[in-house]
């Protein structure tokens, strides 16, 4: 069945140009430029036209992390489809296959983030999932003190990719790209969730931390980010990652109970 731009190309491409605009000047990731999404007039599906990149594998990964650090350094703007500085995108799009809800919050401030999160990301794949385990592990033992894990930063809203792992990652002419995002406003430190399936070396890092410093409990906080990712393979692919998905919220309770 023939699908519209809306359902099929909307999101990717209101991400890309979030993501062109954030990453404009010479040290910044490499984009391509939408020009036109929509549907055929004849009703026989949707396209998407962009320019063309010759893409080539991943290159210099210092200069990867420094560029990705740009893109989440950028102020939100009305250009870069955010106005009013909050998290969330200005549609809800896919991660993978999933749904990823992205209403905006109210405000830009860190505890609107934790609710964000809380509510919109691993809320949401945890009443898809249907574990009652993660379930009630979430809602009786995390959610109530996640503010916890915040207490000692503050989140801003950064553009973030969203699904930042090495199929997505490449370049172009020597310049890093990625694509491919399930691209919204959020705490930067959520960009890693994939980074067990990114290859990220101590060279990206090097790149990114020169940019961006690494912020107190990184960490601790790092397992909540993966829980999300963890649990949106689960609800695409099944099997074990629930297993990983656990673990990942068990680790968090421990550290809470140590608070």
């Amino acid at each position: 069945r023939s699908r519209s731009a809306k359902d099929m190309f909307e999101g990717e491409a209101l991400g890309l140009k979030a993501m062109y605009e954030c990453s404009q000047g010479e040290d910044g990731l490499r984009i391509p430029k939408v020009y036109h999404y929509g549907d055929y007039t004849n009703g026989g599906g949707s396209l998407l036209i962009m320019e063309y990149l010759q893409l080539a594998g991943r290159s210099d990964d210092r200069a990867l992390g420094r560029a990705v650090a740009k893109m989440h350094l950028a102020e939100p703007t009305a250009e870069a489809g955010n106005p009013n500085g909050c998290f969330g995108f200005n549609m809800d799009n896919t991660i993978g296959g999933t749904p990823q809800p992205n209403g905006w919050t109210k405000g830009g401030s860190t505890q609107d983030w934790i609710e964000f999160f809380r509510d919109e990301r691993i809320g949401h794949q945890l009443n898809l999932a249907g574990d009652s385990y993660c379930s009630k592990l979430w809602q009786n033992d995390i959610a109530p003190r996640l503010h916890t894990l915040f207490e000692n930063v503050e989140v801003k809203p950064s553009l973030l990719h969203g699904d930042l792992w090495s199929g997505n990652i490449g370049s172009v002419e020597g310049k890093p790209t990625i694509y491919d995002p399930a691209t919204y406003w959020g705490h930067h430190e959520a960009e890693w969730g994939m980074s067990w399936c990114a290859g990220f070396g101590k060279s990206f890092w090097d790149g990114y931390r020169e940019v961006i410093p690494e912020d107190e409990g990184f960490l601790d906080r790092k397992p909540l980010y993966d829980a999300y990712h963890q649990l949106n393979h689960y609800n695409l692919f099944g099997g074990g990652y629930i297993s990983s998905a656990r673990g990942d919220l068990e680790t968090l309770k421990r550290y809470l109970d140590k608070m």
